[in-house]
């Protein structure tokens, strides 16, 4: 555990990798049914194969953004006196390689900066690269906000 002050002094640099997560067809079809997302290139492997260059299905990039939240939390340190962390936002995010099944992927993190807020609050700018396992082209890159609310008597 980090106090918020370290964490300040960490930015600019990188937080470090998470472990690698198998992207499986399970995963992708239940994502497809839970945002009722069912376009052929997730769901239809036959089809997707056939009438794709991508050559089988593949993930929804929204999908592979949510699951940064999962991915960052292995890197990023816990903080000391934390009552929550919350989304704030996203300032951009970018697309770049398709996520295909049976893909690994991890986040690459880097703290670009940390924000005072009033009532213990800060807001922290991240850059999270997600990599994609022997693709030299990551499938997306994402400046992502976090507001951490910090107890402030401790």
């Amino acid at each position: 555990m980090i106090t918020i002050e370290e964490l300040k002094a960490m930015a600019g640099q990188d937080a470090g990798h998470s472990e690698w997560m198998k992207i499986d067809q399970d995963r992708i079809n239940k994502f497809a049914e839970v945002t009722e997302d069912y376009q052929f290139i997730h769901i239809d492997h036959k089809r997707a194969a056939a009438e794709t260059p991508f050559g089988s299905t593949i993930a929804h990039g929204f999908l592979t953004l949510s699951l940064l939240s999962y991915l960052n939390k292995e890197v990023l340190p816990e903080l000391k006196n934390k009552i929550m962390t919350f989304n704030y936002g996203l300032n951009k995010v970018r697309f770049l390689n398709p996520v295909k099944v049976g893909s690994r992927i991890r986040s690459k993190v880097e703290l670009q900066s940390v924000e005072d807020k009033p009532g213990g609050r800060y807001l922290c700018q991240y850059r999270a690269t997600v990599e994609i396992e022997g693709e030299e082209t990551p499938a997306l890159i994402a400046e992502q906000l976090a507001m951490h609310v910090i107890r402030e008597d401790g």
